[in-house]
């Protein structure tokens, strides 16, 4: 959906505990886009805390997620954003009435299916997400 021409367009990231993928797509998509895109994430279920090794694999990148924390999906925002992207199948969307954006998932990279673990796993998950959120900019900038 094409944001309306006085406002900027707006995601929001999801995924099941908002502490790792979810939360490195935020802030991939915030270093890419500065002030240009609004950006959200949220949990289906939030655990507690942020993934230590997601944090810093973004951080290697210029970054960050740290002033962040999981949170719940709420549907005010589900209805007002211009896209809603699931990261990993194991999240699910319900979708709210009034909601204009479609929900899109990406099937994202799992190293750990190859027996990849620890912050190599968490490298090659950021790339992934990276060049993902990289091809998404154009599309959101230029409606």
């Amino acid at each position: 959906m094409t944001p309306t021409a006085d406002s900027k367009p707006s995601v929001l990231f999801v995924c099941v505990k908002n502490g790792g993928k979810s939360q490195m797509a935020a802030a991939l998509l915030r270093r890419h886009a500065g002030d240009a895109v609004e950006v959200h994430s949220a949990g289906t279920k939030p655990g507690s805390s942020l993934n230590g090794l997601s944090a810093e694999a973004v951080a290697e990148v210029g970054a960050d997620m740290s002033e962040d924390s999981p949170k719940p999906i709420d549907p005010e925002l589900l209805r007002r954003v211009d896209q809603v992207i699931v990261l990993g199948e194991e999240a699910h969307v319900e979708p709210v009435d009034g909601m204009r954006a479609a929900i899109e998932t990406w099937t994202t990279d799992e190293p750990s299916h190859r027996g990849i673990e620890g912050i190599e796993r968490m490298r090659l998950v950021r790339d992934d997400i990276d060049a993902r959120v990289r091809e998404l900019l154009p599309a959101l900038l230029n409606g």
